[in-house]
């Protein structure tokens, strides 16, 4: 099973209905580049080297930013579809002629959509239970954590508790939003 690492944090928001509830946030233990992919998908029986895998990837990466900048969406079977939303200003326009890119409009984003098919589901609620989740606190006595709600531990070491906190798409609390790479530090509470 996949090992998800987890740290339990306090919401210190003063705005939110949850402040000083805890939570979990997932912990990156490495940003893998094209590069370090492509090695590592060239090292799974390919008769690609990685080179020939990289090339394929970089030019996948161009490609996608050609066809959303098209305005069409992109579906990559047993993964999920990119596509594109735009950010308004807050306010919008008065009148429906008085409505201005340059003015009304903040940004234009690349969303994902997992896949939802029956078969390779990788959906939120279908993710969490291909994972197994380690607290990083306890990783001196390894503290796993499934989904279901099952711990373990391997090793002696702390006997903290941990939070397995799941990331739905309902942001009830716990879940995180959005975000950039590595450590979910951009977490939004209801």
């Amino acid at each position: 099973m996949a090992k998800i690492f987890y740290e339990v944090r306090q919401n210190k928001n003063e705005k939110s209905l949850v402040k000083g509830k805890w939570f979990a946030h997932s912990k990156s233990v490495e940003t893998m580049n094209t590069r370090k992919l492509a090695k590592h998908i060239s090292e799974h029986g390919s008769v690609y080297t990685t080179d020939v895998v990289f090339g394929v990837l970089e030019k996948f990466r161009s490609c996608l930013v050609e066809m959303l900048l098209e305005s069409k969406r992109v579906k990559i079977d047993g993964l999920g579809t990119f596509f594109t939303t735009l950010e308004n200003e807050p306010g919008g326009a008065a009148k429906k002629e008085e409505f201005s890119v340059t003015k009304n409009l903040k940004a234009l984003h690349i969303r994902f959509m997992p896949e939802q098919e029956q078969e390779m589901n990788i959906s939120s609620r279908e993710f969490i239970k291909k994972a197994e989740f380690i607290n990083v606190d306890s990783l001196g006595g390894e503290k796993k954590e499934t989904a279901g709600g099952s711990t373990s531990n391997s090793g002696s070491g702390s006997s903290q508790s941990g939070n397995s906190g799941s990331n739905t798409g309902g942001n009830t609390g716990g879940g995180n939003s959005g975000g950039g790479g590595g450590d979910d530090d951009d977490v939004t509470y209801d």
